[in-house]
């Protein structure tokens, strides 16, 4: 990377460095169950809703609990249920519609980060109806305040139900995009373990490692807090403990409790310190190939590690230790490398491949040319890397090597 770019690059990041004291962010309220969601609505007279949710979590049932509870205290809801993976501006047109033709007042959105995504840009869309959602890609061009949007996710992975983006893709271009700006935080979040339970053993696995990139990201980046430091160090050594055992016991209710309290500590770190290079490249395969975000992440992720070489030794040092994965007595570059080790073992024993088939070598110009414009200058990564250096990584990501 040229000197005048690296330089307007890291300008960028240390104005948002030191203007992150002044910022609104905000913590969602926590709610404890589903009663509690009715006193938040009937306290802000709220009598109609649009629940967003995923129509394999419609179809099994998971929504019908909180449903039947709203509607016997006399507030409508109306379900929106065709949120797909890496969700399309497509679905946030058809919700939009659904809530503007009933006369809905507030948002809930149900299931992972695709539903929370869905649900934030529709809260976008109904605080802008003279702008799309094109117009308000990146960063803080939402400005008006969204519905009451409460986050109910059945996932621990993705931590949406903390942060102020939402991830869309355009339905013509394939194109994926953030929408960032502090309105997008959910008011109020349920964190109820008993929604994952019935995940399948793959969905726990890709949204486990989500979760465990955000906390990476967010911790050696250049922009952390000692509060988004201690949230990364925190869902980190969760996410080793809980993982694997969530896993493999689909029931225990300690380990997904765990989980979503992990989740939900990355979800505060990442939304302050933002990610990395890992979510770039992750969010260009989501866009054009569908490729699946926490298992994307979860392949990318020792790639782009070993791509920032000594710039992180002592960093992911301190995580190991931390997560006591090892002792202080190793030093820092082979502290660093274990720890990555450690990364691709927890894959490998969840069967999460160390490649992505989908990958056509004549994409990936054009892939790293989106990864490097979503990264460049605003993720505060520790080693700026250009076009050509992450086209080098998606050809080791195909290739698994």
């Amino acid at each position: 990377m040229n000197f005048f770019k690296k330089a307007y690059c890291r300008t960028y990041q240390a104005i948002f460095r030191l203007a992150l004291p002044l910022l609104p962010y905000k913590d969602p309220q926590m709610l404890k169950d589903e009663v509690e969601i009715v006193t938040v609505l009937q306290q802000t007279q709220i009598s109609c809703v649009l629940l967003v949710t995923t129509k394999e979590l419609f179809t099994r049932g998971l929504c019908s609990s909180l449903i039947k509870t709203l509607n016997k205290n006399n507030i409508t809801v109306i379900i929106y249920s065709d949120t797909v993976p890496n969700p399309t501006t497509d679905n946030v047109e058809t919700a939009l519609q659904l809530y503007q033709q009933q006369n809905c007042q507030g948002l809930i959105a149900f299931g992972g980060g695709s539903a929370m995504d869905c649900a934030k840009a529709v809260g976008a869309r109904v605080a802008n109806p003279n702008k799309t959602l094109a117009q308000m890609k990146g960063i803080l061009k939402v400005h008006k305040k969204i519905p009451t949007l409460i986050a109910v996710p059945t996932t621990a992975g993705t931590g949406s139900e903390t942060t102020l983006a939402a991830v869309i893709t355009d339905s013509k271009t394939r194109l994926k995009y953030a929408i960032n700006d502090f309105p997008l935080i959910p008011s109020y979040a349920l964190l109820d373990a008993k929604l994952t339970v019935g995940l399948p053993p793959d969905i726990t696995a890709n949204t486990g490692m989500d979760a465990l990139t955000h906390a990476v990201e967010a911790y050696i980046g250049q922009s952390t807090t000692k509060q988004t430091r201690e949230c990364a160090l925190n869902a980190t050594k969760l996410i080793f403990e809980n993982l694997l055992t969530a896993y493999k016991y689909g029931d225990n209710m300690q380990a997904r409790e765990n989980m979503l309290v992990a989740s939900f500590n990355a979800g505060k770190a990442f939304s302050k310190s933002y990610v990395g290079y890992v979510h770039a490249i992750a969010h260009s395969l989501g866009g054009k190939y569908n490729v699946a975000h926490g298992f994307a992440n979860a392949v990318i992720l020792p790639y782009v590690l070993k791509k920032y070489g000594k710039t992180i030794y002592k960093k992911l040092w301190q995580m190991g230790v931390y997560a006591k994965l090892f002792d202080k007595t190793l030093s820092y570059e082979n502290g660093a490398k274990l720890f990555i080790s450690k990364i691709e073992e927890l894959n490998k024993q969840m069967n999460i491949d160390n490649h992505i088939d989908q990958i056509q070598e004549q994409d990936i110009p054009t892939l790293a040319q989106r990864a490097e414009k979503e990264a460049n200058p605003l993720y505060p990564v520790p080693k700026l890397l250009t076009a050509k250096q992450l086209e080098e990584i998606y050809l080791e990501v195909k290739n698994g090597k």
